[in-house]
């Protein structure tokens, strides 16, 4: 079993002559993109039909040779070249923004465009892809001034979020008389000894400070960006935008925030109870909510990894557990933390050969693994999807995290179910109410941010330290007393990427979403057994072709329904009881 990634199926290298016959390939359907924008005539449905066979193929051959790219230059941000072709790809796509708002603006102008729609067969399979473009095209601005914002952009919020990656990446964090990576230092914040977590806490807090007003200045220059194009494109605000972009209801969200609200007093007697447990009286300091409680410090290699996870799904579902062990034999992970390599984990989808490629920065822990099983739910989720068009691969944010956290809760509850000594149970039911912490305090904090920085970003350019003063009575708020509120994290906003992106703001309250959505489904599984299974798959393909209600519904679920997410809520209530209990 390897221990990083292959890409060969893609291409491989740079030199690989497919690559180049796949960028003159690109080039040609820009080009004839371009040609079909300027000569729309003709009936309706061959003109949709053409778009769709064009745009098809043209997101094909973009989404690979983006791929390539992006994730060469994930494992080694140190890749100029990786750099230097994301850069000119991103100049040629730009020259679509004219022929897309030409398309929108067509589509917008056909009154009986679902009797259109309805008359054909490709059509009817793109009727969630074709409406969003008509919805769309309210917010949509002129081809020139579309293709002037795409030209921009390059040099604006892309080059700024490229430049945070690139400050996280590359800082060096010096520890212990030497140096090592900030993705190193922050896994130590689960390493069993508090002093290395305290003094991995500290040296990664000074590490900050040595690129802090680089990042500052990226993130003051995307919101800017994000605040200017929606004012242009009409859109109420970056969350109004957000939410329309997610195919979700405000009325979905206000009941999943509200009911988060409600439970916030409950996870902080969790917090405060693993205080005490740890011997602090005044809630948790934060380079401890992911300290590793006695009877939780056993390492896993990636070969028991594959076996846990293997022989865990292999009781819910075979073809899922196919999937996850060719992960593991064929090469789609790139295990382990190195310098120039990004943190955290993701899981990118490669439509093009069907396969899904997941980087982690493994440490050995139970928690490691749990890490493993939720982006190999986003894998499963893509191979859900496999069958789907190319251009039905959307998956909107919410519903994005609902595979991986369903992994997250299967592999947790099977390993604290099979667990019967008391200390060991405290330990994996804490790891995961850790886990739970994070999708709802944390998550809720960092809305909490995002939402204030939007708000000063129109009146004012935010310096780091404001930027700290920000965050910090963010976390006040949502952590509440559960933490010591004279060590908290003011640079969290400094190492989240998912605050920088000029096309996708508040990418947070979607893990808190999936987190409870996917408990809910959780329980229908115990509930029904073996035959909530098929329906589980339909649901996860329908997240292509409907909205966050819609494939809810599925399910036979209404999430404007607040007493759905209490419902969540209180399983995760009734395990911090059991928690509090185990610790006396």
């Amino acid at each position: 079993m390897n221990k990083e990634w292959s890409l060969e199926k893609l291409y491989k290298s740079y030199d690989d002559p497919k690559f180049a016959a796949d960028e003159a390939e690109l080039d040609q359907l820009i080009r004839e993109s371009a040609a079909l924008a300027e000569d729309l005539s003709g009936e309706p449905k061959d003109v949709l039909r053409k778009m769709i066979e064009i745009s098809q193929k043209l997101e094909a051959k973009a989404h690979t040779l983006f791929s390539f790219a992006g994730l060469s230059q994930a494992v080694n941000t140190n890749d100029a070249r990786a750099a230097a072709i994301q850069g000119r790809l991103s100049r040629k796509l730009s020259a679509l923004a004219a022929p897309k708002t030409a398309m929108t603006q067509y589509i917008a102008k056909i009154d009986d465009l679902q009797a259109v729609i309805d008359s054909d067969e490709l059509l009817k399979e793109h009727e969630f892809y074709l409406n969003n473009i008509k919805e769309s095209a309210k917010y949509t601005l002129s081809p020139e001034v579309e293709n002037a914002i795409s030209l921009y952009e390059i040099s604006g919020s892309s080059a700024w979020s490229d430049l945070q990656s690139y400050l996280t990446a590359t800082v060096p964090v010096e520890y212990e008389g030497g140096t090592t990576t900030l993705s190193d230092i922050r896994n130590k914040a689960y390493d069993p000894d508090p002093a290395v977590r305290k003094s991995a806490y500290e040296a990664e807090l000074k590490a900050y400070d040595r690129i802090k007003d680089g990042i500052a200045f990226s993130l003051n220059s995307i919101k800017m960006e994000v605040l200017s194009h929606c004012q242009l494109r009409g859109y109420e605000s970056p969350l109004d935008e957000t939410l329309k972009q997610a195919h979700m209801k405000r009325e979905t969200l206000d009941a999943l925030l509200g009911a988060m609200d409600e439970y916030l007093p409950k996870f902080w007697e969790y917090m405060k109870a693993k205080a005490k447990l740890l011997g602090y009286e005044n809630g948790l300091p934060f380079y401890e909510m992911f300290a590793p409680l006695e009877g939780n410090d056993k390492k896993y290699t990636t070969e028991q990894a594959r076996g846990f996870l293997v022989e865990l799904f292999s009781t819910f579902d075979q073809e899922e557990t196919d999937m996850i062990a060719r992960a593991f034999d064929e090469s789609w992970i790139d295990f382990y933390p190195h310098e120039g390599k990004v943190g955290g984990a993701f899981c990118a989808e490669m439509p093009t050969i069907k396969e899904s490629r997941i980087l982690t920065n493994y440490d050995g822990t139970l928690g490691d693994i749990v890490t493993l099983a939720h982006e190999l739910g986003h894998a499963f989720h893509n191979h859900c999807l496999r069958d789907n068009s190319i251009l039905n691969l959307d998956v909107s944010m919410p519903v994005a995290e609902t595979a991986s956290t369903f992994n997250e809760v299967v592999a947790m509850n099977a390993a604290i179910k099979a667990e019967t000594d008391p200390i060991a149970r405290r330990a994996l039911i804490e790891s995961q109410l850790s886990d739970a912490n994070q999708i709802i305090c944390d998550i809720y904090s960092r809305y909490l941010f995002e939402t204030a920085v939007f708000e000063n970003r129109e009146k004012e350019f935010m310096f780091a330290d404001q930027l700290c003063e920000i965050m910090l009575e963010a976390q006040k708020k949502a952590y509440g007393d559960g933490l010591d509120h004279s060590c908290l994290h003011p640079y969290m906003w400094a190492c989240k990427s998912h605050y920088y992106s000029g096309n996708l703001s508040f990418y947070n309250f979607p893990y808190a979403f999936g987190g409870l959505f996917s408990r809910g489904l959780y329980a229908k599984y115990l509930e029904e057994g073996p035959s909530f299974v098929p329906l589980y798959k339909k649901l996860l393909k329908a997240t292509g072709t409907t909205t966050v209600e819609g494939a809810a519904a599925v399910a036979g679920i209404d999430l404007t329904d607040k007493n759905f997410w209490r419902a969540s809520l209180q399983i995760l209530a009734d395990e911090i009881d059991e928690f509090i209990e185990l610790c006396k």
